[in-house]
């Protein structure tokens, strides 16, 4: 089975092949079936879930207090479906960025002056 980053990079190019439709709820559902299946069929974790903390970051950036999913949340900021799962993929990114910058410190200061918030 791929890991989980390998599959989202997958899902970024060809949306439709994976989900059906280019869409945050698909998205989101076949990440929960992803999950599911990984745990009946007993495997185990080969690399930190990728997605660990993304909720909480989500919130944090939107300043969201409710209990609505990231994907819920990143829906009603966006136009449609199509649009969430575009503004998914780059918030992604800068999440990743945000733990790469949190592990290493000494290059956080530089990368912090290029990356630009997403609106």
């Amino acid at each position: 089975m791929d890991n989980l980053s390998d599959i989202l990079k997958k899902i970024k190019h060809k949306p439709s092949v994976y989900l059906g439709k280019p869409s945050i709820s698909c998205l989101q559902a076949f990440l929960s079936g992803y999950n599911v299946a990984q745990y009946q069929l007993g495997l185990p974790l080969q690399q930190e879930n990728p997605l660990d903390g993304f909720q909480d970051w989500i919130q944090k950036k939107f300043n969201i207090n409710s209990s609505q999913s990231w994907a819920n949340i990143i829906l009603f900021f966006s136009q449609d479906e199509r649009d969430a799962l575009d503004i998914f993929f780059q918030l992604f990114e800068e999440f990743c960025q945000s733990k790469v910058h949190i592990t290493h410190p000494k290059t956080a200061t530089h990368s912090l002056a290029i990356s630009q918030p997403i609106n």
